[in-house]
């Protein structure tokens, strides 16, 4: 089992957020769905904008690389502006069937759903153990971050408009891809580096086997979350959690 750091020593929590802190079925049935029916306008409304600029730039490079393997990629159009908007919707929407861990669709999709959790639309849904757990460990002085795929961005916009209020003062930090895969063990020791924080006395929190896998290979704890929805996970030689109340 990969247990807490010797001595209990737990000075930080890393937690994943689908399967761990909030439900899968509010990703791929609120978040996702929203992001796909809201891109269009999205794009007719900044496209142009200077603030958006470095993102369209991310989504253009990364259509080039994508277009140099597949063939499949929907074409890049230029101006007209009418095309770009036809082509870059298109180029989104094949990103998201196949669960493309893009640095430029996550950032979109968070910016789309900035939007919406401004207007109402959206509510960060978080299990009912998370804000006791979050509040207990801000109290015994834990660091606490957020490592997930969705941009660091979407994860603050979650947890400041949850189900359970703005969680946000109990988090220290927000890794997202920008650190790295998140089945790459040189990911976690760049987060324990940023946290100052040996790896040893962090416990990272996650529903992925392969994650959690990564973790334990820097040297980190781990611990798997077996949470409502989630699918079944192997005897991995990780311990399960049920409650994040049950960790340190």
């Amino acid at each position: 089992m990969s247990g807490p750091p010797a001595g209990g020593a737990v000075q930080a929590v890393l937690l994943d957020i689908e399967g761990t802190t909030t439900p899968i079925a509010f990703v791929t049935v609120v978040l996702f769905p929203y992001a796909r029916r809201h891109v269009g306008r999205f794009l007719e409304q900044h496209l142009g904008s200077p603030a958006h600029e470095s993102l369209w730039a991310t989504l253009r490079a990364e259509h080039e690389a994508d277009r140099r393997l597949d063939a499949d990629v929907p074409e890049w159009a230029e101006p007209p502006r009418s095309s770009r908007v036809e082509a870059i919707e298109a180029y989104v929407g094949w990103l998201m069937d196949r669960d493309r861990k893009s640095t430029g669709l996550k950032e979109l999709q968070g910016r789309i759903w900035e939007e919406g959790y401004a207007r109402g639309d959206l509510v960060g849904e978080v299990f009912p153990d998370v804000p006791v757990a979050l509040s207990r460990w801000h109290a015994d002085h834990r660091l606490v971050g957020i490592f997930s795929s969705g941009s660091t961005r979407a994860q603050r916009l979650l947890f400041r408009h949850s189900s359970a209020g703005d969680l946000t003062p109990y988090l220290t930090a927000y890794f997202d891809t920008t650190t790295g895969p998140k089945a790459e063990p040189s990911s976690y020791a760049r987060i324990a580096e940023s946290l100052r924080i040996a790896s040893e006395a962090v416990v990272f929190v996650s529903d992925s086997p392969r994650e959690l896998d990564a973790a334990r290979a820097c040297g980190m704890g781990t611990r798997l979350a077996v949470r409502p929805g989630n699918p079944p996970a192997p005897e991995i030689g990780h311990e399960r959690v049920l409650s994040l109340e049950e960790i340190a």
